[in-house]
C-alpha cells in the first residue's frame, strides 16, 4: 500500500512539475508578456516619399490595437525608419532594427529595391521579412527565402493581367512602355511581355528611367513617336503622375495604364490632373475609400471611422493609406494566431497558415490565403476605369497567375 501511495505521489508531482512547461510562453527577441516590437523602413524622405503615407497608417492602426488592449493582452511597439529610398540605408536601417531594437520581425519595408537589398540579410538571420509594401514576386519563394512572404498581388501578376486585358480588347495594339529601372519597373515590364507571349512584339518602343531623374518628359516625347496607341507607365506616383501629365500635354491619347501602386487619386490623379486622367486604366484589389458605392459598406464605415479618430487630417482619396491599413490587419491576425509562442519560426508558420481572411478594404470575392508552399497572400485583381473624380470597376475579378 505504501508503494502504491508513493507511486501515486510521484506521478502527480511529476503532472505539476509537467504542467508549466506546457503551457510555457516561448518569446524571441522583441516579444515579452506585455509587448511586441515590430520593426518598419519607409522613404520618409526623397524621390518616393508619398508612400510615407503606408507606414503612418500603420502606425495609427497599431496605436488603435493599444487603445482596444493590444493582441492577446500585449502591446504593440512599431519602430519605423528612414531609408529615402536608398538600398544602402535600407540596409543599415534592417541590422539597426534586429541588432540593435532587437524587433520580432520586420513588418511592410517599403519598395522592391529596398527589400531585395535586405531580403538575404533577413533570412540569413532567421527574422521574418513580412508582407513588404513592395509587390514583388521576389518575395514568394519559400523554398529559397523561407523567412520573406508577398502581401499583395505581384506585379508579375499584375503586368500579366494587363496583357490578357489589351489581348482581349485590342488585338491590333501597338504597345509603348515607361518603365522605372529597378527591379520593380522591370518586374511589371517583364509580366507584361510573359502575358503577351507570342505577341510580344506588339511592343513597339520602351524607355527606362532613373528615380534620380527629375522628370520623365523627353522619354514620353520619344514614346509618342513611336506610333503607340496603347502605353503602359510603369513607375511610381511622382513619374507617373508626370507621365499623365505629359501625354495630356502633348495632346496624345493612347489607351494608357498605370499600376496599382500608383493609382491613388489623392498622390497621383490630382496632381496629373483629374482631367488628364480621364479613361485611365489600372487593376486592384482594394476597395476606393473615395468611391460613393461603399458608404454604407461594413467593411469601408470600418475603415471610414479609423481615420476619423486616427488619421483626421489625412486625404481620404489616397488609396495608398488603404494599402497600409490591410497590411496591418493582415499582421495583427498573424500575431492574433502566435497566441503566447511568439518566436520568428512560429510567426512564420502562422503568416503560412492564412485561411480566407477577409480585410475591411479587399474588393468583395478577395480573401487571403496562404500555405507552407504558398506565399502568395492574394492573387487577384478587377480591372478599374477612372471617370469624373474617381475610379470606376469593372469586369469580373480576374485570377493572375504568379508566373506571369
Amino acid at each position: 500500500m505504501k508503494n502504491i501511495q508513493s507511486l501515486f505521489v510521484s506521478l502527480m508531482l511529476g503532472i505539476v512539475a509537467g504542467a508549466p512547461a506546457y503551457a510555457q510562453k516561448k518569446y524571441d527577441p522583441g516579444a515579452s508578456d506585455t509587448t511586441i516590437r515590430i520593426g518598419n523602413i519607409m522613404p520618409y524622405s526623397g524621390p518616393a516619399s508619398a508612400y510615407s503615407v503606408i507606414g503612418k497608417t500603420q502606425a495609427a492602426y497599431f496605436k488603435k490595437i493599444n487603445d482596444e488592449g493590444g493582441i492577446n493582452g500585449r502591446k504593440i511597439e512599431f519602430i519605423s525608419y528612414d531609408d529615402g529610398y536608398s538600398p544602402p540605408k535600407a540596409v543599415e536601417q534592417a541590422r539597426k532594427l534586429v541588432e540593435s531594437d532587437e524587433v520580432l520581425l520586420i513588418f511592410s519595408p517599403m519598395g522592391t529595391p529596398s527589400n531585395s537589398a535586405i531580403q538575404k540579410y533577413m533570412n540569413s538571420k532567421k527574422v521574418p521579412q513580412l508582407f513588404p509594401a513592395s509587390y514583388s514576386a521576389k518575395w514568394s519563394d519559400p523554398k529559397s527565402f523561407p523567412w520573406t512572404m508577398l502581401l499583395g498581388t505581384s506585379y508579375q501578376t499584375e503586368g500579366s493581367i494587363y496583357a490578357a486585358y489589351v489581348l482581349r480588347e485590342k488585338p491590333d495594339a501597338k504597345i509603348a512602355i515607361l518603365y522605372q529601372n529597378d527591379d520593380f519597373g522591370k518586374e511589371l515590364l517583364n509580366g507584361l511581355k510573359a502575358g503577351l507571349g507570342a505577341k510580344a512584339s506588339m511592343i513597339v518602343a520602351d524607355s527606362p528611367y532613373e528615380v534620380a531623374d527629375p522628370t520623365i518628359d523627353s522619354q514620353i516625347a520619344r514614346l509618342r513617336h513611336s506610333g503607340a496607341d496603347v502605353m503602359f507607365s510603369f513607375g511610381t506616383p511622382k513619374f507617373v503622375a508626370q507621365s499623365i501629365k505629359k501625354i495630356a500635354e502633348l495632346n496624345w491619347k493612347p489607351l494608357h495604364f498605370i499600376p496599382n501602386v500608383a493609382s491613388s487619386v489623392g498622390t497621383v490623379i490630382v496632381p496629373a490632373g483629374t482631367e488628364n486622367a480621364q479613361g485611365v486604366l489600372s487593376g486592384t484589389f482594394i476597395k476606393d475609400a473615395s468611391d460613393p458605392q461603399w458608404d454604407n459598406d461594413r467593411g469601408m464605415k470600418a475603415y471610414t471611422s479609423f481615420l476619423a479618430k486616427y488619421m483626421p487630417e489625412a486625404n481620404k482619396a489616397d488609396s495608398l493609406m488603404v494599402h497600409g491599413y490591410m497590411g496591418a490587419q493582415l499582421m495583427a491576425q498573424v500575431i492574433k494566431q502566435c497566441g503566447d509562442d511568439l518566436t520568428r519560426e512560429n510567426v512564420m508558420k502562422q503568416a503560412a497558415n492564412i485561411k480566407k481572411f477577409e480585410s475591411d478594404v479587399l474588393i468583395p470575392g478577395i480573401v487571403v490565403n496562404t500555405g507552407e508552399t504558398d506565399f502568395s497572400p492574394l492573387e487577384d485583381m478587377q480591372m478599374m476605369r477612372f471617370k469624373g473624380t474617381r475610379w470606376e470597376p469593372f469586369g469580373d475579378v480576374i485570377r493572375g497567375r504568379s508566373d506571369g
